[in-house]
């Protein structure tokens, strides 16, 4: 799973994409300093996956993992090619879902593309340019689909689910504000719409902006415009957590504890951006390997089985499953089956997240 990290030039991009990835992007005080997107993994945060490896005295431990793409900045006339914006288009089609850097701090050193700092203005100047480039998209289908119904009326209900969307993005709304039933969505799963992919708004502000966040103007601007898509804002310092990321251990810690965070930024980024995509971790655990396995969530026990292991899905007889809750307060996996937490669950069973799991399989 994908998740293009984008915005205008010169907003930070680049600095939380090295921050989450420690993958070293290069990173300058001038537009188009992204040209080839830049590809990081990295975990996901999991503190249940620290507690297990600490229960079983696990050899390995292994996490979830995403993806992150550090796209080209855009700007003005994309959809029309300006700047690099054949590029930015297609590589912002190759992800799953959007992480939208918005620059909400001043600093008369770093140049704004636009000249001052305005976020509503620059998330449109994003967003009118995906939307341009979706009607374009819409406008090709629109047109095969008329001419289909002269042959078959049934494509007059698909014909009324894209001139509905049509609507929204000639309003200067994005795809995903416009309600859909899954029979309608099934229409257009296969155009790719690139303002229907999910979206998360990173606030990046300065680290004094960071006390009260919510409360700077900036950052209401930003706020504001994600209620209308239902979108998550994350405000964080980009330059701090540049810092953090260099850290380790106590070190780490303490400069959380001095700034008064819980946990940094950026694992709040990453931790949103793998729910953004539906996902959730189911779990197993063993002296050998503690490791957290990613699915979507509703996913039936046979398919989570086949992550692991093919011959899994294939043989798949059933789950025995522990919450990690239940375990960690039992303190051990026979406390746990003594207590009768330890649940035999067949192939309809939809796995929840949390789940600790031991396949039973015959092949």
């Amino acid at each position: 799973m994908k998740i293009g990290i984008v915005g205008l030039p010169n907003v930070g991009k680049s600095t939380m994409f090295n921050a989450i990835t420690n993958a070293g992007a290069e990173c300058a005080n001038y537009p188009f300093c992204t040209i080839e997107p830049n590809v990081g993994v990295v975990p996901v945060p999991d503190e249940r996956l620290e507690v297990l490896t600490k229960m079983y005295n696990a050899q390995k431990t292994t996490y979830a993992t995403i993806e992150f793409v550090d796209i080209a900045g855009l700007v003005k006339g994309a959809s029309k090619g300006e700047g690099l914006g054949n590029k930015f288009l297609s590589h912002i089609r190759e992800v799953d879902s959007i992480v939208e850097v918005v620059r909400c701090f001043e600093d008369t050193n770093i140049v704004h593309v636009d000249g001052n700092i305005n976020p509503k203005r620059d998330i449109e100047t994003i967003n009118l340019e995906l939307i341009f480039a979706d009607m374009e998209t819409l406008d090709k289908r629109i047109d095969n689909v008329k001419k289909k119904i002269k042959a078959d009326k049934k494509f007059e209900e698909e014909l009324a689910v894209l001139e509905k969307i049509k609507s929204a993005l000639e309003a200067g709304k994005s795809a995903r504000t416009v309600e859909l039933s899954n029979e309608e969505k099934e229409y257009i799963k296969d155009i790719y719409l690139l303002t229907m992919k999910p979206i998360l708004y990173i606030a990046n502000v300065s680290e004094e902006q960071l006390a009260n966040p919510f409360e700077d103007e900036n950052v209401k601007q930003v706020v504001e415009y994600a209620k209308e898509e239902n979108a998550e804002v994350i405000p964080l310092c980009v330059k701090i957590e540049e810092e953090l990321a260099a850290l380790e251990g106590e070190d780490k810690k303490e400069m959380l504890e001095a700034l008064g965070l819980e946990e940094s930024g950026l694992d709040k980024v990453i931790k949103a951006s793998y729910n953004l995509l539906g996902l959730m971790s189911f779990l197993t655990a063993g002296e050998p390997e503690v490791r957290a396995w990613t699915i979507k969530k509703g996913t039936k026990a046979p398919v989570a089985a086949g992550k692991i292991h093919s011959d899994i899905e294939r043989g798949f007889i059933r789950a025995e499953i522990v919450s990690y809750d239940d375990l960690v307060r039992e303190g051990s996996i026979n406390s746990a089956k003594e207590k009768g937490l330890v649940r035999s669950e067949g192939k309809d069973y939809i796995m929840q997240e949390g789940d600790i799991v031991l396949f039973r399989f015959n092949v």
